[in-house]
């Protein structure tokens, strides 16, 4: 506003008092003639202006050509106005803190889970004092070490696993003086012990100004909370307050849960003892469910039970929970595996396992479930249900072998090729619920686990036999033991192929016996009653392919001629030539008979050049773009690897075998 504009409004510009809110401008100058100084700096008050925007009415007033009291005036309110800023600032900034240290203390009292607690202790403490990162670090007395606990703002995971040895790095120097400590530059910093580890994890943060406060608990240091920066800084007074503040609170926190912890083992306490006085209540009771399980199992052993019926009875006798029988398969392993080293029940979770075994054999387990406390009367108990369970197992084992030896005779029958009656094969095969004029698969199986002496290989061939057999009767097929393994007839399913069939039986029969089982598979077979000589035919087949997995170090996998490429040709019986052709390049033969193209000429002049595109060019009359465009649609349908040495050995051989079934090629 002008002199003129001011005497207009009836002030003239000499008696024009000092702005409104402000003292006098230092040497008597004369304020603005309006008194209107303050007013522009009030108005950046209100709107929460940067301190660089106060310099504006200055340069403003100066720039107009303002008089020189005029300008002085200016200059003492902005002078007034930032010092209300900063107060300001200071108040906004004391209320964050506040309000922070109160969530804090409301977190800590509806406190439930300690890490949750520390953890936005330290967000909050990086978050008002700006720092990079914040972190949290406390004692482990058993180790006699330090750790971290929580990190905000790290991001090298070397940094965050830091275990530091008392007395050590910045943080060991809080812990000693029970001090906050402050650093600009950790690695000038000689007023600490560093060492390599605590050393290289800083570096690979990047830290360099550090600030540490003590957590307390009485007059012991616990810990240390940390707020630190990836550049040069000063931590100010009021900083070090704050965070020693927030160290408190976590100390507290730690406290809370320590007093938690141990009224938790108190309480814990108390209860085993009121279990204690339960049992002893209830030892008379339990021996008399013991006697009632005894008197049960026995009679379900007289009357021919079965393993189901053993389990109905020890759930009825203990009541809390249920008894099952589980083969050992689907059984907890580990648990499995000490019970049965141990001869007694195992607990395992919330369940107790006690393994069934027979001479050695782990025939499957009883699994109580839903019984968290087991007495040892009752774990007794199971451990006898166990017994008897195994004792019934054995029975129908016997039953079973008598059926598998008749299912071993008839394969045998098939195999030996001998002139029988194909009527009263099928029948026999009814009788044991096959069917001979279904598709099956002849699958040759032999363990790959050296035995170190007779018995030992006698006893995994018979262990062998019986899962193939088991295997066998499930799927509706025929096993033998033959040629010091085991053959298996078994049915193909439809969509199923030959290899897939092998790859199960062998995961099978090795999860069964506890050993790698190696087997190979004939080509599908149908028709077998009638053509006898067909299932001899396939087992060889089958004996070739478990040859070629056992020479290819492929133990324990199962495959069929098929998967061996051209060495199938030679593995498999009726040397199915075009099947190989069709599985190695048909896709390039399927493409020329679409497209009217030559791909199948040009693989053949590229290999007969060396694999050299510009001799290929010369052979082929064609550009040796032409020949490159050809190549790469080759690599798009045989595959990226089409090139390497195996697979180059294949489609030679593939070309090869297709020019002479199609000698009108020329």
């Amino acid at each position: 506003m002008s002199s003129d504009h001011a005497q207009s409004a009836g002030r003239p510009a000499a008696d024009a008092g000092p702005p409104t809110g402000t003292a006098a401008p230092p040497g008597g100058a004369a304020p603005p003639p309006d008194g209107s100084a303050g007013t522009p700096f009030l108005e950046l008050l209100a709107r929460g202006a940067p301190a660089t925007a106060y310099e504006q009415p200055v340069l403003l007033a100066r720039a107009e050509g303002r008089p020189a009291e005029w300008i002085a005036a200016l200059d003492h309110a902005k002078l007034l106005a930032l010092r209300v800023r900063a107060e300001l600032e200071g108040r906004r900034r004391r209320e964050a803190e506040l309000s922070a240290l109160f969530e804090t203390a409301h977190d800590l009292a509806g406190l439930r889970d300690l890490d949750a607690v520390l953890q936005a202790i330290v967000q909050r403490a990086r978050s008002l004092l700006g720092t990079d990162v914040a972190y949290l670090t406390l004692n482990d007395p058993a180790r006699k070490d330090t750790y971290m606990r929580v990190t905000e703002g790290s991001v090298a995971a070397r940094f965050q696993q830091l275990r530091l040895g008392m007395g050590e790095g910045l943080g060991g120097l809080v812990a000693q003086t029970a001090r906050p400590y402050v650093t600009d530059d950790y690695f000038k910093d000689a007023r600490f012990q560093h060492t390599g580890t605590i050393d290289a994890g800083v570096q690979d943060e990047g830290l360099v100004a550090i600030l540490g406060v003590p957590l307390m608990l009485g007059p012991h240091v616990i810990g240390v909370l940390f707020a630190a920066d990836r550049r040069a800084r000063v931590f100010e007074r009021e900083q070090i307050a704050l965070l020693g503040s927030f160290a408190a609170l976590a100390a507290l926190a730690a406290a809370a849960i320590d007093s938690a912890n141990l009224l938790t083992e108190t309480r814990a306490a108390l209860a085993d003892l009121e279990r204690a006085n339960e049992i002893i209540r209830d030892r008379s009771a339990v021996i008399e469910r013991a006697s009632d399980v005894h008197d049960r199992l026995a009679e379900l052993v007289l009357r021919g039970g079965g393993v189901h019926d053993v389990a109905a009875a020890v759930s009825q006798v203990l009541e809390d929970g249920t008894v099952e029988f589980s083969e050992a398969a689907a059984a907890p392993a580990g648990a499995l595996k000490a019970s049965r080293a141990e001869g007694h029940a195992v607990r395992h979770g919330d369940d107790w396992v006690a393994a069934v075994t027979a001479g050695g054999e782990l025939l499957g387990a009883l699994v109580l479930r839903g019984h968290h406390g087991l007495d040892p009367v009752d774990q007794r108990t199971l451990e006898r249900a166990a017994m008897v369970t195994s004792l019934l197992l054995l029975a129908r084992r016997s039953a079973a072998e008598a059926e598998q030896r008749v299912r071993g005779e008839l394969l045998d029958d098939l195999l030996d090729a001998r002139d029988r009656d194909p009527r009263l094969l099928r029948e026999r095969a009814t009788r044991l619920h096959a069917d001979l004029d279904a598709t099956y698969v002849v699958l040759a199986a032999r363990l790959d686990t050296p035995a170190a002496d007779a018995d030992q290989e006698a006893d995994a061939r018979r262990r062998l036999w019986s899962a193939a057999s088991h295997l066998a009767a499930t799927r509706h097929g025929l096993a033998a033991a033959r040629d010091g393994g085991t053959v298996l007839l078994l049915p193909l399913q439809r969509g199923a192929t030959a290899t897939e069939l092998a790859r199960r039986t062998a995961r099978h029969l090795g999860t069964a016996v506890h050993e790698a089982v190696t087997v190979g598979a004939s080509a599908p077979v149908d028709d077998l009653a009638a053509h006898p000589g067909t299932a001899t035919a396939a087992y060889a087949e089958a004996q070739r392919s478990l040859e070629a997995l056992r020479l290819l170090g492929r133990t324990g996998d199962g495959a069929a001629a098929e998967d061996f490429g051209f060495l199938g040709l030679l593995l498999a019986g009726e040397r199915d030539v075009a099947g190989f052709v069709d599985r190695t390049i048909g896709r390039v033969t399927a493409y020329d008979d679409r497209r009217g193209t030559d791909l199948v000429r040009t693989l053949e002049a590229y290999f007969a050049c060396g694999m050299s595109p510009v001799r290929t060019k010369d052979e082929l009359h064609v550009h040796v773009n032409t020949v490159a465009q050809r190549l790469e649609r080759v690599g798009r349908l045989l595959g990226e690897d089409w090139q390497t040495p195996a697979r180059v050995l294949e489609i030679q051989l593939a070309l090869r075998l297709h020019r002479l079934s199609s000698p009108a090629r020329g």
